[in-house]
């Protein structure tokens, strides 16, 4: 029979008993406040996470959960308030067997990335927030914004084109003033040869 765990959020795993525990996670408005400001968020309207942690083989636990959320945030092009709805599914294997990331410059991203060291005491509000900060939006846009092209140079020089910074814009600019040297000269050998 599934228990329930206590509101804080706190998870002691070993009081667990191999039982298989639900849990729902609803934080308050001041919560989701902080946690907007956190990430750069204008709002979060809606926060939920929702789910089981069960006992998996001898020692290993899996968390399999719904997180569901409404946030605001700015759009990149326009700064308007792009609302986004989140429905995620977050799931989690912790083991005793898995080894602390080493503390280096270099990060190597392991084959399972579902897979954590085993807690003590597993904070399901850190969770949450984790989760919701790997669902965000990368771009929000807003509807029908669009980047536009700014150019600006001293009086006198034309401005630089993205087209021109290109490598092989230059070829492409040769190959047209080539391709109309050869018109004009074609032109002209036609003329000789109506004239000779």
């Amino acid at each position: 029979m599934p228990q329930d765990i206590a509101p804080s959020g706190l998870l002691r795993l070993a009081q667990l008993k191999r039982q298989t525990t639900a849990f729902d996670i609803v934080p308050d408005a001041a919560a989701r406040t902080a946690l907007a400001n956190d990430l750069g968020l204008l709002d979060l309207r809606k926060l939920r996470l929702a789910g089981r942690i069960t006992a998996e083989g001898g020692r290993d636990w899996l968390l399999t959960a719904t997180l569901g959320a409404t946030v605001v945030q700015p759009c990149v092009v326009t700064l308007d308030p792009v609302t986004t709805r989140i429905d995620e599914t977050v799931t989690r294997r912790y083991s005793p067997d898995t080894p602390e990331p080493a503390q280096s410059d270099e990060v190597e991203i392991p084959e399972d990335d579902t897979l954590e060291p085993l807690p003590d005491v597993l904070d399901l509000n850190a969770l949450l927030a984790e989760a919701l900060a790997l669902a965000l939006p990368v771009w929000p846009r807003s509807a029908g914004a669009a980047l536009g092209t700014t150019r600006a140079a001293p009086d006198g020089i034309r401005p630089l084109a993205d087209e021109d910074t290109r490598p092989f814009a230059g070829l492409a600019d040769l190959r047209d003033r080539l391709a109309g040297k050869t018109e004009d000269e074609d032109a002209n050998k036609d003329e000789d040869t109506r004239e000779g």
